[in-house]
């Protein structure tokens, strides 16, 4: 603030006194790591944990942004895959084969009609497929 010196004793001034470099705080790795913890602990929210200790919550913020970015950073993309070598167990045939049928049996029709039974594969033409069933309703 710039005065003349005309009025330098007729209006009171107000001067602020700074004290102090106004530097930055600096946080010890231990000290913010136990804040970091208890903005976590989910006991109270994140604005009061900052608050309790002196700081801005968005400094807190700012704190869990980069300890989840360090976090991701250290975190291996791919993780190794350990085969172990599976116990052998023997295996029913009678599975194994209900398997290989129901495998077959997929693209299959299955149809009885006076306990004549016929199986119509994929692929098989319409018509021929009505011929059979038409043959089979006459012969009975």
């Amino acid at each position: 603030m710039t005065m003349s010196c005309d009025d330098a004793g007729t209006k009171p001034v107000r001067f602020e006194v700074f004290t102090g470099a106004g530097r930055r705080r600096e946080w010890a790795d231990e000290t913010r790591a136990r804040i970091l913890a208890e903005s976590y602990a989910g006991l109270e929210s994140v604005s009061a944990v900052a608050r309790r200790h002196g700081l801005c919550p968005s400094q807190l913020f700012t704190w869990r942004r980069e300890a989840r970015k360090a976090i991701e950073a250290a975190a291996p993309v791919f993780v190794p895959a350990v085969i172990e070598p599976a116990s052998v167990t023997a295996v029913p045939e009678r599975s194994v084969r209900r398997r290989s049928r129901q495998a077959r049996a997929d693209g299959m029709v299955e149809l009885e009609i006076d306990g004549v039974a016929v199986k119509i594969g994929r692929g098989a033409d319409a018509s021929v497929i009505a011929a059979v069933i038409d043959a089979l309703k006459v012969s009975r």
